[in-house]
């Protein structure tokens, strides 16, 4: 009930304000486990991607947030779980990796931080390990213009042209049999390689 509440109002501010437009949820698995690496520029970005995703989002979200009053509870309602920004937290990339094996979709931002200037940063380690590790589709979006619909430091929603594309899976098969930190480098590269092509293509349409 949470979830389905928060979506529509996501959709809803996204709809309004950002004048939004979604592409490619059609590469989004009807079924089955899939994990969604986006790029992170906004604390609106999180409902923006599950606003737009036809199916529910389990977000990682850092371990602060949960500690924050009202805004704790809501994003624990919505099915969000805590990782500890900044350690290699085990506990929230085996809880990534089974949430994902069990046919959910989980929803990450590979960078751990939002980007103030808007240039995509380097991956987390996580990243790399929860997508090699969990055998699911690694779907890369991009997001357009929320950091005007909600600025940084900002209360109030700003008119802007928010867009949300879930791209075509990232290609990682070559690496699914390998271990150990250059193949979870390599397949954190890739994710962001992919967000990045995505945003160079639809960024200034």
């Amino acid at each position: 009930m949470f979830y389905v509440v928060g979506k529509a109002l996501s959709a809803a501010v996204c709809r309004i304000f950002g004048r939004w437009k979604v592409l490619g949820r059609d590469n989004i698995p009807t079924k089955g486990g899939a994990l969604l690496c986006a790029n992170h520029v906004s604390y609106i970005d999180p409902p923006a991607v599950g606003g737009g995703c036809p199916r529910p989002v389990r977000f990682m979200a850092k371990s602060q947030l949960f500690k924050v009053p009202v805004l704790g509870f809501l994003i624990h309602r919505v099915g969000a779980f805590p990782v500890k920004r900044g350690t290699a937290d085990r506990g929230a990339l085996r809880k990534a990796v089974e949430l994902l094996e069990s046919g959910e979709i989980v929803g990450m931002f590979p960078e751990g931080t939002r980007s103030l200037d808007g240039k995509l940063q380097e991956p987390e380690l996580g990243a790399g390990m929860i997508a090699l590790r969990a055998d699911v589709p690694v779907i890369p979006v991009a997001l357009v213009d929320t950091e005007n619909l909600l600025r940084p430091h900002s209360f109030f929603f700003r008119f802007s042209r928010v867009k949300v594309i879930y791209g075509e899976p990232v290609p990682l098969s070559d690496l699914r049999e390998k271990t150990g930190r250059q193949a979870f480098e390599e397949a954190g590269r890739r994710i962001m390689a992919a967000i990045g092509e995505l945003l160079e293509k639809h960024g200034n349409n």
